[in-house]
């Protein structure tokens, strides 16, 4: 979970713009009618142009502020869309989204807070391309994937609250951990439900102004830190669970497409990068490995469905692929003695070496990973 995002509303099946590829560019050519240049500043978000054909449209994006900044496309009822994160002063980066006729925003959140400074644009007439056929049986098994990981989670997530119930603070502390799996594999999605994310898994540096800190970081502050289960901790359980059966019934109704698939797998290795290899995560528990290693494999199902398009398309980023994530899963493994279990060794026990090491192949795969959604849908020259 990131430390703080927009408030959204829950997403329908209609799915209107999809990102394509994110990765650091020099700059854009600004002179088509399809490039659009987002220029973000700490008290600005300003667009080349606010009106657009459909179809495949390029975001050049450039933060002149000084501070750190996320950009969002949004649906008119505030559904994330799409998003750019960690966005350095003075970097650039690029998002190719194809885009069907209709209304949005785009979105400048300096800083990473808040609901961001916001420009109306429109998309008119044009069409979307063509999808290859076995882009759609990817996305139809990823689904299926979506749904089984909820439907895992859910009896997981009761034997945890069942535990916070009964007042056993070693028994929750020992469900804690695998109750997230499913979550963490699929939080893209699971994010794409913005009213149920920050329910469920906001740290609390990650609350906004007057909202009640709910879900499973509270309860990890109360088992770990407080060392005590109360009465009030008894009720977020029972409300845990209300909200990821919520989740449940939901995914199946989520907005997933192949682009989609392909920048949520980079997402996945950026909330490693961000909050678990950092510490910050599971602040409490140090359970942060456990939750690393879902992300991967969530990240790596995405991949593994989209392959077969993108070796055509890309051999060479598929090779480079296969090396980064077989790289660290092999260092993740050094962190359990059994490969087939989620026992790993606590994060507070790795130490500062180890760390750089982990960060080092998060990285080294998380940057081919940015050109997945690229290869899905083009070419390489």
């Amino acid at each position: 979970m990131r430390a703080a995002r927009l408030s959204v509303v829950t997403a329908t099946a209609v799915a209107a713009l999809t990102a394509v590829a994110g990765c650091t560019e020099k700059g854009s050519s600004g002179d088509s009618d399809r490039v659009i240049d987002v220029t973000a500043t700490d008290s600005k978000c300003e667009v080349s142009k606010k009106e657009f054909p459909a179809g495949h449209v390029e975001l050049a994006i450039e933060n002149k502020g000084s501070k750190v900044t996320e950009v969002y496309v949004l649906f008119p009822d505030d559904r994330i869309v799409t998003e750019r994160e960690n966005i350095g002063p003075g970097t650039k980066q690029k998002v190719t989204a194809e885009v069907k006729a209709g209304a949005y925003t785009i979105a400048c959140k300096p800083g990473m807070k808040g609901d961001g400074i916001r420009q109306e644009v429109k998309a008119t007439g044009g069409s979307a391309a063509k999808r290859d056929p076995r882009l759609d049986s990817a996305v139809a098994a990823y689904r299926k994937y979506a749904q089984e990981q909820a439907d895992a989670t859910l009896p997981l997530a009761k034997t945890f609250a069942a535990a916070v119930k009964a007042g056993d603070l070693e028994a929750a502390k020992k469900a804690y951990a695998p109750s997230r799996i499913g979550w963490e594999r699929t939080e893209p999605v699971a994010e794409s439900f913005g009213d149920i994310d920050p329910k469920v898994d906001v740290r609390a540096d990650g609350l906004e102004a007057g909202q009640k800190w709910t879900g499973w970081h509270r309860l990890e502050k109360s088992l770990w830190q407080d060392k005590k289960i109360t009465a009030a901790d008894k009720t977020l359980a029972d409300q845990l669970i209300t909200d990821l059966t919520d989740w449940q019934k939901r995914v199946g109704k989520a907005d997933i497409t192949p682009t989609s698939m392909a920048n949520g797998a980079k997402e996945l290795l950026d909330e490693v990068a961000t909050g678990k290899v950092t510490g910050e995560e599971e602040r409490y528990s140090h359970t942060d490995l456990v939750d690393f290693k879902a992300n991967v494999e969530g990240a790596e199902k995405s991949y593994e469905l989209l392959k077969p398009v993108a070796q055509e398309n890309n051999a060479a980023l598929v090779t480079e692929l296969d090396k980064q994530f077989a790289a660290l899963n092999t260092l993740l493994d050094k962190y359990r003695a059994d490969k087939s279990s989620y026992d790993f060794t606590s994060y507070d026990k790795v130490g500062d070496a180890d760390r750089k090491q982990l960060s080092d192949g998060v990285n080294a795969l998380a940057e081919p990973l940015s050109k997945l959604a690229a290869a899905v849908v083009t070419k390489s020259a």
